[in-house]
């Protein structure tokens, strides 16, 4: 009986592909990367990557193995840390680490809207959570709109706000006397 039973799967063993089989076709990326595009004729579109990301810390560190903490730890998003999030440079070395703690962290791209910014921009710069870097410079009112405030402000005519509160309750106590 069991010889039958071999017979029935012998011919199952050898459709079972071998582990080196790499089909053909895939389009080889820097990093050892193969790509098997669902159309022969797919083309990628250009992508200029970011030069820093921000990473934030999204999960705790605990229970995790002592040398995930040192790579959080290097990058200064541990819990013992006061920052959970940090900006880093896009090279290399860097993404292998990232790539180590991928399940603790959110990394997000940074971008220049307005340009990048300079050493007197740095004052200046906003880094939003979706990744935009907003340079927001010093804003000075003209010379025009000083003198108008000084000329309102000084304006003997003007009621001021003591002058205004009297008259209004004066109005609402005296409502029905006539005196409008």
């Amino acid at each position: 009986m069991n010889g039958q039973l071999l017979k029935v799967f012998t011919p199952l063993v050898s459709i079972i592909r071998s582990k080196g089989y790499k089909p053909p076709g895939g389009i080889r990326y820097p990093g050892g990367i193969v790509y098997y595009p669902r159309h022969p004729d797919h083309k990628d579109p250009p992508v200029t990557p970011s030069k820093l990301f921000r990473v934030e810390r999204i999960k705790p560190s605990k229970h995790q193995p002592h040398y995930l903490k040192h790579i959080l730890r290097e990058f200064n998003i541990l819990e013992e840390c006061e920052n959970q999030v940090t900006v880093v440079k896009n090279i290399p070395e860097i993404n292998s680490k990232l790539w180590k703690i991928k399940h603790l962290i959110k990394v997000t791209p940074i971008q220049f809207p307005y340009g990048e910014p300079t050493k007197d921009d740095i004052n200046y710069t906003i880094l939003k959570e979706n990744g935009q870097c907003v340079v927001t410079k010093k804003l000075e009112p003209k010379q025009e709109q000083i003198e108008a405030l000084e000329q309102f402000e000084n304006n003997k005519k003007k009621m001021d706000s003591d002058t205004l509160k009297r008259d209004s309750r004066y109005k609402w106590d005296n409502a029905f006397t006539g005196g409008f």
